[in-house]
């Protein structure tokens, strides 16, 4: 990513939505992009995985970069929660898994209560949903977490980890 593309893709997103960040300003942001090409690069391939990552101060990792997309991110979709759960599965297995994915991206999921938070903020997956790291004691048994916002309310949910649909897939993060 270019300091061009910063100014007019980040920049623009920064800019046009202040809520999300209040306290901030673009300069100051832009230097800490431009002072680590790992970070940089990482939100590159975030956007290009269709996550509209933005600034904010994520209540306990501090400033970082997360998917503002209003539904999952499409090129993070039709996945299952991890490695062990995509090897696991017999037929019809996904292309990749979440984990594995937002590891080559080199993004952290969101956890649960990292979910609730950004929908504060504003609303997201009307219509997707989105899978949160999960627990060792669920995922130990088979299971995984995903999260999304019906009716207005943010719901957790559970599936087999080795599940995967066209409407789900995750967000992350990654701190600046």
């Amino acid at each position: 990513m270019s300091t061009n593309q910063i100014s007019t893709g980040l920049k623009d997103r920064f800019e046009n939505n202040m809520h999300r960040h209040q306290g901030l300003n673009w300069k100051d942001v832009e230097a800490r992009l431009l002072a680590n090409q790992a970070v940089l690069e990482t939100v590159s391939r975030m956007e290009q995985s269709g996550g509209e990552p933005d600034c904010i101060d994520l209540e306990t990792i501090g400033l970082c970069y997360i998917d503002f997309s209003k539904e999952t991110p499409i090129g993070r979709r039709n996945v299952c929660y991890d490695r062990k759960a995509l090897d696991g599965r017999k037929a019809n297995k996904p292309g990749n898994d979440a984990l594995s994915q937002a590891a080559e991206i080199g993004i952290t999921l969101l956890d649960e209560n990292q979910y609730r938070f950004l929908q504060k903020i504003e609303a997201f997956d009307l219509k997707s949903s989105s899978w949160v790291f999960t627990p060792e004691a669920v995922r130990s048994k088979g299971g995984a977490l995903f999260c999304d916002r019906r009716y207005d309310h943010v719901f957790t949910y559970h599936n087999g980890a080795d599940s995967y649909y066209g409407v789900r897939g995750f967000r992350g993060y990654i701190v600046l």
